[in-house]
């Protein structure tokens, strides 16, 4: 009983690693960019929750998660509309890559002259504590409540994407971006939504991150591995694979940690690293 309460725990874990990789597997699906400074705007995101909570206690930490996101979705459209469109079609290929990697070392440095290196973390009082009995396990009602959030935000994304005006032209765009100008659609303008989408989503995750964990402006790195390996566990440019691949990530975490208190991240990455060389396209094989 004691095992199965891990792997359903490590379940509810994944739901949040699924939330920290779909950003990066939106982009990568839409733009074929892999954006370095995911990580970074995670914690940005973080530490925005941690001052409106200062700012206003009154307000329950959760609902700071409104204007978090709105802030991520604006600075991800400024984003990619004054940075990374640019070289978004550079001849070298390398070269919004480096750039990525360039800006996620401003931001982190940024945020250590801004924050300093200390250990924050967000709490929510009696709701990160609570937990209830279901089928005999005990259960975490703030990893259920996340999981539940992840599932709805897949849905709601897989349906903006297939049903919607702007979900055609987002798909349109990535596979023929050429064609669409011909029918008045400017690319550009396509990837600076795209890349707030992102940008927001991930901030959805880097802030309930931070309630189950302590992060610094260090920080980033840990988060861009994590979404990364989700990404490309699951399958890439699959958002049901980056789900699916959170899970399976957060159920070895668990089951590592009670195997070995001294483990960390360290089961999930050789999970990683041992399905990269069985199953090098992911659990869910991607359509074009």
């Amino acid at each position: 009983m004691a095992w199965i309460e891990t792997l359903v725990n490590g379940a509810l874990l994944g739901g949040l690693y699924g939330l920290l990789g779909i950003g990066l597997a939106l982009v990568f699906g839409v733009m074929r960019l892999v954006n370095i400074a995911h990580g970074e705007f995670m914690v940005l995101a973080a530490y925005l929750a941690v001052i409106l909570v200062a700012l206003f206690p009154q307000v329950h930490p959760l609902f700071v998660l409104i204007p978090v996101v709105i802030a991520a979705f604006a600075v991800g459209y400024l984003y990619q509309a004054v940075i990374m469109n640019r070289v978004a079609r550079a001849p070298d290929p390398l070269a919004p890559l480096l750039l990525t990697f360039g800006v996620s070392i401003v931001l982190r440095n940024l945020m250590v002259e801004v924050f300093g290196a200390d250990v924050r973390g967000l709490q929510l009082g009696e709701l990160s504590r609570a937990s209830i009995r279901l089928f005999g396990l005990s259960i975490g009602v703030m990893p259920l409540l996340t999981l539940i959030a992840a599932v709805l935000l897949f849905l709601l994304l897989q349906w903006a994407l297939k049903r919607t005006a702007f979900g055609r032209i987002v798909r349109a765009t990535a596979d023929r971006r050429d064609i669409v100008r011909m029918f008045g659609v400017k690319p550009d303008l396509v990837y600076n939504y795209v890349m707030g989408l992102s940008l927001a989503l991930g901030a959805i995750g880097g802030v309930l991150l931070a309630v189950r964990s302590s992060f610094t402006p260090f920080s980033g790195v840990e988060r861009l591995l994590i979404a990364f390996e989700v990404v490309v566990l699951g399958g890439i440019g699959s958002f049901w694979g980056a789900l699916l691949g959170g899970i399976v990530l957060g159920m070895a975490q668990l089951a590592g940690l009670k195997w070995d208190a001294n483990a960390g991240l360290l089961y999930a990455h050789l999970l990683f690293f041992v399905m990269l060389l069985i199953r090098p396209a992911g659990l869910v094989a991607s359509r074009a």
